[in-house]
């Protein structure tokens, strides 16, 4: 009964394939289960065979335990996947905040050595965005430290214009004469672009978008999204590797080449990867030809293989086992368990590395996940999310949404 209740609101299902997969139901009840599509008099009995989705367009199915009991309706979209190119490569991903971000607090000391602490007690906290000051929007950090020690001088209020969990207020504050830097300081530690080092995980040759890491992008000292302004990619190459052991991640150790054989830019940052299209793309792929997307439910536990770079630009592939695919009633958290089965991968990194994050993971032909993040207790073992997450949110799965079904 849990796996009942447990069936997601919206589906994407591909042409071709029953209109509602068998993995959401328990075999024992499924005969008890009638549907009512698009509320058409026509019944469909689970226990029998499913429809099939005949071509893209939006279901409203509704669920009856004994033809008599409503408990569930839910919206199945009829999806055509795109084939897409897997990639693997390696990239620097530089992205400018939209104005600069706050990651903590400093006192400020005056020329007799009293300490002052103006940001923190007019309540700026760590994570806010310093979108403008004195109404002059903010570019970047230098910019910033400028315009508040010119406020200082006139023995004028600096006003900054805050951006806190998508709410915009203001704070004037009173800027103190710092002695140690000889310039007017309001006490803040700010960080305006982020820098690091990922996979590339596809690329779509028709319309030039990509999909990379399978997370999104944090400050590097916390855990806070970073809001776009600009940003981009650029391929880089893997020098050397600091191995992963027990409770601590390896990482993989890179240099953003000056003169890159391919770049893109950053359009969005998501839960489920940074998205945007390649002015460049790379001149080699280690599949010359694109691959079949999974739908997250075609997905099984069982073996499967990833491909990524340890060595300067060379993509390889590593067997890896799917050894759990969690049901979700909607796309969020970590959708895969994964573990490294290859010998070679462990010898030469320990497992799954910082920087491996975007390697897109194949099982029977088709590209179906992509290596998110790392158990830090066994670095053989780490999370993916499904590709079909990956490509709704790049919008190369185009999906009707429809309105709410009232019972």
């Amino acid at each position: 009964m849990k796996n009942l209740f447990a069936l997601p609101v919206q589906q994407n299902v591909k042409i071709g394939d029953p209109i509602l997969p068998r993995p959401f139901f328990h075999s024992g009840l499924s005969r008890h289960l009638n549907g009512y599509l698009d509320d058409r008099p026509k019944v469909i009995d689970f226990s029998q065979s499913v429809p099939l989705a005949a071509e893209p367009g939006q279901l409203h199915i509704r669920l009856k335990l004994f033809g008599l009991i409503p408990f569930h309706e839910m919206l199945v979209n009829v999806v055509a996947p795109p084939q897409v190119m897997v990639c693997g490569h390696s990239i620097g991903v530089f992205l400018h905040a939209e104005g600069v971000m706050v990651v903590g607090h400093t006192a400020v000391e005056d020329s007799t050595g009293k300490k002052y602490h103006p940001a923190e007690k007019g309540g700026i906290l760590a994570g806010d965005l310093i979108v403008k000051v004195n109404n002059i929007p903010v570019q970047n950090e230098k910019q910033l430290r400028e315009e508040i020690n010119r406020s200082g001088r006139e023995g004028k209020p600096v006003t900054l214009e805050i951006k806190r969990n998508k709410k915009m207020f203001a704070v004037r504050l009173n800027p103190v004469f710092c002695r140690e830097t000889g310039r007017y300081r309001i006490g803040l530690l700010i960080r305006d672009s982020t820098a690091g080092m990922g996979t590339l995980t596809f690329y779509d040759p028709k319309t030039r978008l990509y999909g990379a890491l399978g997370h999104m992008v944090t400050d590097a000292s916390a855990a806070w999204k970073v809001d776009l302004s600009d940003g981009k990619i650029v391929n880089a190459l893997v020098r050397d590797i600091y191995s992963g052991c027990r409770g601590r991640p390896g990482e993989k150790i890179g240099i953003f080449l000056g003169k890159a054989s391919f770049t893109g830019n950053i359009q969005k940052n998501t839960p489920f990867g940074i998205f945007g299209t390649l002015q460049q793309p790379p001149g080699q792929f280690f599949y010359p030809r694109p691959m079949p997307v999974a739908m997250a439910y075609e997905i099984a536990a069982g073996p499967a293989e990833i491909l990524t770079v340890l060595k300067e630009e060379r993509i390889e592939r590593f067997a890896i086992e799917i050894e759990k695919v969690n049901p979700q009633i909607r796309p969020e958290g970590k959708g895969l368990v994964i573990r490294v089965t290859d010998r070679e991968l462990i010898r030469r990194a320990g497992g799954i590395i910082q920087g491996m994050s975007g390697s897109p993971i194949i099982q029977n032909g088709k590209f179906v996940g992509v290596v998110t993040h790392v158990f830090v207790n066994d670095p053989t073992r780490g999370y993916g999310v499904p590709a079909e997450w990956m490509l709704q949110e790049a919008g190369l799965l185009i999906v009707k949404r429809g309105n709410k079904i009232v019972a």
